[in-house]
């Protein structure tokens, strides 16, 4: 079972939380946090390079250093103060017409040491190691991870009923999502969370930060290593994560766009298509949209086809053959485009669901592609049966929306 346990949070007064509170640091780029950045944004913190003029590398020591200073001199201002006790804290996200709810705790580095905490995308070390020093040099999980847990009636129960109360937070942001935040302060509440998913809870999934959720664990294991009185129960053992029951959460389809065919004619490209897909036209189709699992929408010189896997060509045994990202690697970008490393190869880019598909057509339209195609998005129930059994799944597979705000808590080490 896993090992969680409530945290005092660092977090924005009530009347500041919509000048601090910022999108997490990898959705923006240098430029694009500069001009969102108020005086207060947590983008001082987590984007510090962009203190510098002109902007100075992500990677440069002047930049950690102005990441200490930056967060040190937000509590010292009083942007940033942490509760006076460990509490859990719930968040709700709503997009459209659906709304998430999860909890907010500290997880604990062992379990994803021994695979309790489970995941599905393999990390790279560089984009490790960035996120290892952050939290070294804070001394903090700035901003959480994303993880989904199975249902469990009773804590959704909790959940439910902390929703009704009135929350500590609520904003819309620059998306028009709403995030909304309340506090768990009772003690018999507090230990009747943690006690559910000590004794009830099996497994944590990532759902979205591998590599922050890799980097807390080895900032775990380094702290451990220069503790000669460790006991696995001190606060560098944990870290921060945002948890929902796995009926809460849907996955956006992540799609792609290729930047030319390989050599071939667009009549030679569809008709290669043919021996492993059912191809249908859709003509003046404005977007044509995948009807459901083994069927892929391509756009291609202004038309949108419809591509259905021929069965046997995928194995529905198989938790990673069956899954459509695989089956068009295989059966489209690796064997008929060339296309062998989706992580390497520059002839592709990846284009999250949330855009749109009249993105992927504005892309192929502009000329900067040649073809694109969407697919049908993951289920819950497919991602999880993937990390249960340990595979992992091809690069750029899911899409999580909405993201976690970051800034609403901060979770430190000492």
């Amino acid at each position: 079972m896993v090992r969680v346990k409530p945290f005092a949070a660092i977090r924005p007064p009530k009347n500041l939380v919509t000048e601090v509170a910022a999108p997490p640091y990898d959705v923006l780029n240098s430029e694009e946090a500069l001009a969102m950045a108020g005086e207060k944004s947590l983008l001082h913190i987590t984007k510090p390079e962009i203190d510098f003029s002109p902007i100075a590398g992500e990677h440069e020591q002047r930049t950690y250093d102005k990441a200490v200073e930056n967060f040190k001199a937000w509590k010292e201002k009083g942007w940033l103060v942490q509760d006076d006790k460990e509490k859990y804290y719930v968040y709700a996200q709503t997009m459209g017409s659906r709304t998430q709810y999860g909890i907010v705790l500290c997880a604990h580095t062992d379990d994803y040491a021994s695979g309790i905490i489970k995941k599905h995308e393999l990390t790279l070390k560089p984009k490790e190691d960035d996120r290892m020093i952050h939290v070294r040099i804070q001394n903090a999980n700035i901003e959480p991870v994303f993880f989904a847990f199975k249902d469990n009636a009773e804590l959704n129960d909790i959940i439910a009923k902390t929703a009704a109360e009135e929350p500590e937070y609520k904003f819309v942001d620059e998306n028009n999502f709403t995030h909304t935040f309340w506090v768990i302060d009772d003690d018999a509440t507090i230990a009747r969370i943690t006690e559910i998913f000590t004794k009830d809870i099996d497994a944590f999934y990532v759902a979205d930060g591998h590599h922050r959720t890799a980097a807390a664990a080895r900032v775990g294991a380094e702290k451990k290593a220069q503790n000669p009185h460790h006991t696995g129960n001190e606060e560098y053992n944990y870290f921060m994560a945002v948890c929902f029951p796995q009926s809460h959460l849907a996955i956006i389809d992540y799609n792609r766009v290729v930047k030319d065919l390989n050599g071939l004619s667009t009549k030679d490209f569809l008709k290669a298509l043919e021996e492993d897909f059912i191809v249908e036209c859709k003509g003046d189709a404005a977007i044509y949209h995948p009807a459901g699992l083994h069927n892929f929408s391509m756009y291609i010189e202004g038309v949108w086809y419809s591509l259905t896997a021929k069965p046997g060509r995928y194995n529905d045994a198989d938790p990673i053959g069956v899954l459509d990202v695989t089956i068009l690697s295989n059966l489209v970008l690796d064997k008929i485009l060339g296309i062998k490393d989706l992580r390497t190869d520059k002839r592709i880019d990846f284009v999250g669901g949330i855009r749109g598909l009249g993105e992927l057509s504005r892309r192929v339209d502009s000329g900067e592609m040649k073809v694109a195609f969407a697919l049908y998005p993951v289920s819950m129930d497919q991602l999880m049966s993937i990390a249960d059994t340990g595979n992992i799944m091809p690069p750029k597979t899911t899409w999580f929306e909405p993201k976690l705000r970051s800034g609403l808590a901060i979770h430190s080490l000492d």
